[in-house]
């Protein structure tokens, strides 16, 4: 490896541990935490009630991690995917200042069934939520475009996932929060080994 590649590596490592971290922090604490299912609460609603600083304090992290890394994919890829890393970490970060509305009985306590109405940090929250979907959505298509045959089939899959479990989230779908959780977590973690694989490979 030459000392440019182990520059790059290093600077994109921030963004490569992101989605890990987030993936196994939001699986934790859905085994966890009294009250919560993931099948029908979405992962924001973890950073409510006692424990909730926990999930904010991970969405501020992964969202400082990924901006980290901006500059690296700037040299490495250009383009799309260094505003894309910005535009998601800035989604991360919104998510983090605005929470959503306690509903259908999380935390412990809350009525059953979703809100009556809805706050307008809940409205914000899910502007920053979607933002940073989208931005990952988009990420998975125009990475795999810089790379060979089989990194590119796997972004586009991963990036079909992602969209199909978005769509059945948004639209009610059964257990729609468990298959958005999984569509972040295939297409986050996709990125994450694009950026290592398009880092180590020789300038």
């Amino acid at each position: 490896m030459t000392t440019t590649t182990r520059t790059h590596t290093r600077s994109v490592t921030p963004a490569v541990l992101a989605a890990p971290l987030f993936v196994a922090a939001a699986a934790a604490q859905a085994a966890t935490r009294d009250g919560y299912d993931l099948t029908r609460h979405p992962v924001s609603m973890l950073a409510l009630g006692d424990l909730g600083w926990i999930q904010t304090t991970v969405f501020v992290a992964t969202a400082l991690l990924t901006l980290a890394a901006v500059p690296a994919a700037q040299r490495l890829a250009g383009g799309w995917t260094p505003r894309l890393l910005a535009l998601i970490g800035a989604g991360l970060l919104i998510a983090a200042a605005f929470e959503m509305d306690r509903a259908d009985g999380f935390p412990v306590g809350t009525p059953a069934g979703p809100p009556s109405t809805f706050s307008w940090h809940f409205i914000v929250h899910n502007v920053g939520g979607s933002l940073s979907f989208l931005s990952m959505l988009a990420l998975c298509f125009v990475l795999s475009r810089r790379l060979t045959t089989a990194w590119r089939r796997t972004g586009r899959a991963a990036g079909a996932l992602f969209a199909a479990g978005l769509a059945w989230a948004m639209t009610g779908g059964t257990a729609g929060s468990l298959t958005l959780f999984l569509g972040v977590a295939v297409a986050w973690l996709w990125i994450a080994a694009a950026l290592h694989h398009l880092s180590t490979r020789p300038s």
